[in-house]
């Protein structure tokens, strides 16, 4: 049986990456996990049966709450982690610098969530989270260090890249000079049905921070005057329910076990962010309905032009207004919705998952 060590990030906030951690764990349930640091409250009680080995970083003041202040320790900390036990290859799920563990010669398979965001697009990332001028230049010299040292550990022979998205392929190629394969992420299809009838508003379902462009949607329907139901919540609430019209509904956070419904009894699902994969049309499309996004990033891959939804090319409230009032939602078959969907379903990510292990022991693995 082969052995494997598996590493993330950070556990301190469940999203995206931990619930492919999730399935990466039950992949090898009895692989040791390393990450910087474990906030055993915050995360799912079931993360506590998990062999969890964490790092020095893991004793940092306010560490769990503040993680993203401490940005510059973490290439150290995983550049300095030895892992204790043995293993004849390394699983990373990344999408900071868990990819820098020193292997040596041991075979290394990076699932790439995305290049480290704020290393390689700092001035993007910097103007968002709305970081003072002055500490903006300051930081420039540290984040090119980290650049080059993120760059360095790309190179390692041993290093081989899965990307999520061909948007993730791309900058792996771009900013690492490396080739990498696609392996989509998990999506938990089952959980969603087509109704057999659906209501007239139109959904979201984002957390409400800057960089999901929520803005764009609730300038949109409030322009347009159509119903629009934001499901989520985040720092950008407050602002964005200064800005909607009467026709915007936010509901905060919804249950799990509520949105399979919501989902499925919406007009359409929209989607104003770039981003990396984006599970939330996939979900949608699950559902049997059609998605309106904005065409850059994860959604070219998961929605299909004028069969399962339609794009937007700028981002901007304009442009938005403009794909919902031309696109027909009825004219869309859920059934076709569903069947896209199928294409990312969890059970095809794992056989891939283990197909791509199976293929870098043998090295026969892409580099």
């Amino acid at each position: 049986m082969v052995k494997v060590a598996l590493v993330h990030d950070w556990l301190n906030q469940y999203g995206g990456a931990e619930r492919v951690l999730e399935h990466l764990v039950g992949l090898f349930p009895q692989a040791p996990l390393y990450t910087s640091i474990y906030w055993r409250e915050g995360m799912p009680s079931a993360y506590r049966a998990w062999p969890i080995r964490t790092t020095w970083m893991d004793h940092l003041p306010a560490v769990y709450r503040y993680h993203q202040a401490y940005f510059p320790f973490y290439a150290l900390a995983f550049a300095t982690l030895r892992i204790r036990e043995p293993y004849d290859l390394l699983l990373s799920n990344k999408s900071g610098f868990c990819h820098g563990v020193p292997t040596g010669d041991k075979p290394h398979l990076c699932y790439c969530l995305a290049p480290t965001r704020y290393v390689w697009e700092y001035e993007a990332y910097a103007a968002r989270e709305h970081l003072p001028a002055a500490l903006r230049v300051a930081l420039r010299p540290l984040v090119a260090a980290l650049r080059r040292w993120d760059y360095r550990v790309a190179q390692r022979p041993a290093l081989h890249f899965v990307a999520i998205s061909r948007e993730i392929q791309r900058r792996i190629r771009r900013y690492y000079r490396r080739e990498s394969v696609i392996i989509y992420p998990p999506v938990d299809v089952e959980r969603f049905r087509p109704a057999a009838q659906h209501g007239d508003y139109y959904l979201v379902v984002s957390r409400l921070v800057p960089y999901k462009r929520i803005d764009l949607a609730v300038r949109a329907f409030t322009a347009l005057g159509l119903p629009l139901v934001i499901a989520g919540d985040g720092r950008d609430r407050t602002a964005l329910e200064a800005m909607a019209g009467p026709t915007i509904t936010f509901l905060g956070r919804v249950p799990d076990a509520e949105l399979p419904a919501l989902m499925a009894r919406c007009r359409a699902l929209i989607f104003p962010g770039r981003e990396d994969f984006g599970i939330t049309p996939v979900e949608a499309q699950a559902a049997g309905r059609p998605v309106i996004a904005y065409g850059e990033g994860g959604a070219l891959d998961t929605v299909i032009e004028g069969e399962t939804g339609t794009f937007f090319s700028e981002p901007t409230p304009q442009a938005l207004a403009q794909a919902v009032l031309r696109f027909d939602a009825e004219a869309v078959d859920p059934l076709a919705c569903r069947a896209n969907a199928e294409r990312f379903a969890a059970g095809r990510f794992r056989r891939a998952i283990l197909e791509a292990v199976e293929a870098v022991l043998a090295g026969d693995f892409p580099s």
